[in-house]
């Protein structure tokens, strides 16, 4: 691709089931394909969210009061109408993220599959029913929220609004979403095909913007809960600020994942598996592989990993990066790094893009501290690179993983099942895998790190996810009046 020629015009806010106008300042949005400008959004703030939210806050009752089966019949007809636009929400996931086809594909196809999980719903999260003595009935059933936001990263447009929406439509509630200003275009298709799918107006909407708009969703008083999927600093933020709102906040921030390889790993295997983890949608990921820990004499492996990244081609076999401010922040890490005096084996400043284009292209990177006294930076780079760290032993290698800040995912690359179940039991993050790079969970086991990569309680996806999208309702029936008095009475 040399160029996008492509202008998706100005991308407004969505609500009570059309597109609004606004006096709000414009941002520009611009494809990482080739820095083109493709589009505009506006740079909302309170005004325009709380007209959305009042228009939500009306329809959000009529919807709560339809059965869970009536709503999943909306879902049955949004999951047809994804199908149906795969072609072009994956064109709109290339354009505006720079992901290749391939992941951009692999982006509407997980959407795809939550929504699946969301259909399921009344079959898998029934009200529970039980006699708790003699004519007397105990039932537990879902009550929703209301109103409620999902504030969601410019890295998956199309998946993660999907990790909360319809599960939190499902729940019965109105969901307000502020997708990243820098990829905004595929949440209004989201909202052209729910209201093509039935969903009623109001119930689903969109708010566009920066930081103004997210604070605005921190101290509206009429939205009840917020997701938020981030960096970690601004995930601690969001959380203090909205909680201290006593608002309902399930925040995930950043990581560094952390992989360990012992010698008896294959080969192949591994080196293929932590290559793709670290680069795969050019290591923008909360789940990409950061850092290897090679236990004993794993060179062999890391060598493997190092001659295959060598062969990667940014815009080509590897995505690009979001933008010109992201790529000079990978810059000044390696720089530091490297005066620090740390071994670039992969150096990602001196890869050739497929396009000369002006598109934001970066090669991967991997940087290896064993045998230097330098000390390894705790943040993420959030890009392409891949650092090295040395463990005499997998007991050392489970030490280090620990000590991290964040707890998103980590995973041994073994063929020895003892180590596996060592490490089953040692490691400390939320999601976990033996010989596996990229760890993510499938519905109905849900999405959610630990330490600071998580603010809040529960999950952000599967059967974690719903009691965060509404309320448990508890009801005690007695139909006994020839019983004695006791402590139900």
């Amino acid at each position: 691709m040399e160029k996008v020629n492509k202008n998706y015009g100005l991308i407004k806010n969505y609500g009570n089931g059309q597109f609004l106008d606004s006096d709000a300042e414009k941002i520009d949005i611009y494809s990482p394909l080739d820095g083109s400008i493709i589009g505009q959004t506006y740079s909302s703030g309170m005004k325009e969210l709380d007209e959305i939210v009042q228009k939500a806050k009306l329809a959000q009752p009529k919807w709560a009061a339809l059965s869970m089966k009536s709503r999943s019949q909306v879902m049955y007809k949004y999951r047809e109408l994804l199908l149906k636009n795969r072609d072009e929400l994956a064109e709109i996931n290339h354009i505006e993220n720079g992901k290749t086809l391939d992941e951009a594909y692999g982006g509407v196809d997980k959407a795809i599959e939550i929504v699946e999980y969301a259909c399921s719903i009344p079959s898998t999260a029934p009200n529970r029913v039980q006699m708790v003595s003699r004519g007397v009935e105990c039932k537990t059933e879902y009550v929703p929220l209301g109103v409620v936001s999902s504030i969601t990263p410019f890295n998956f447009p199309v998946m993660v609004p999907h990790w909360t929406t319809p599960q939190a439509l499902m729940m019965g509630n109105a969901v307000v979403l502020k997708p990243s200003e820098l990829t905004p275009i595929c949440s209004a298709k989201m909202g052209e095909l729910l209201k093509e799918a039935g969903l009623p107006d109001g119930i689903f909407n969109v708010v566009n913007g920066g930081k103004d708009i997210v604070e605005a969703i921190c101290d509206h008083p009429d939205i009840k809960a917020i997701s938020f999927v981030g960096s970690t600093p601004v995930a601690e933020i969001v959380y203090r600020r909205a909680s201290s709102n006593l608002k309902r906040v399930l925040a995930l921030g950043g990581a560094k994942n952390h992989l360990i390889v012992t010698p008896d790993a294959h080969t192949e295997m591994a080196s293929n598996d932590i290559l793709a983890a670290a680069t795969g949608m050019a290591g923008q990921r909360c789940m990409a592989a950061s850092v290897v820990i090679a236990v004993g004499d794993s060179d062999h492996i890391v060598k493997a990993i190092c001659e295959k990244a060598e062969k990667l081609i940014p815009g080509d076999t590897m995505s690009t990066i979001i933008s010109e401010a992201a790529i000079a922040k990978i810059v000044a890490y390696l720089e530091r790094v490297e005066k620090a005096g740390a071994k670039i084996l992969v150096d990602g400043r001196k890869f050739k893009a497929k396009y000369d284009n002006g598109g934001y292209f970066f090669g991967p990177s991997v940087i290896d501290y064993r045998g230097t006294n330098v000390e390894m930076p705790a943040e993420e780079i959030f890009g392409p690179t891949l650092e090295i760290l040395g463990a005499e032993n997998i007991h050392e290698a489970f030490e280090i993983q620990q000590k991290s800040p964040y707890g998103n995912a980590t995973s041994i690359f073994t063929q020895n099942g003892r180590s596996a179940m060592e490490a089953a039991s040692m490691m400390d993050a939320g999601m976990c895998g033996v010989n596996i790079g990229v760890p993510v969970p499938r519905d109905p086991f849900s999405f959610g790190g630990i330490k600071g990569s998580k603010y809040g309680h529960g999950d952000i996806t599967g059967e974690s996810s719903l009691e965060f999208w509404a309320n448990l309702r508890k009801l005690t029936t007695k139909w006994n009046p020839e019983d004695k008095t006791d402590w139900m009475s």
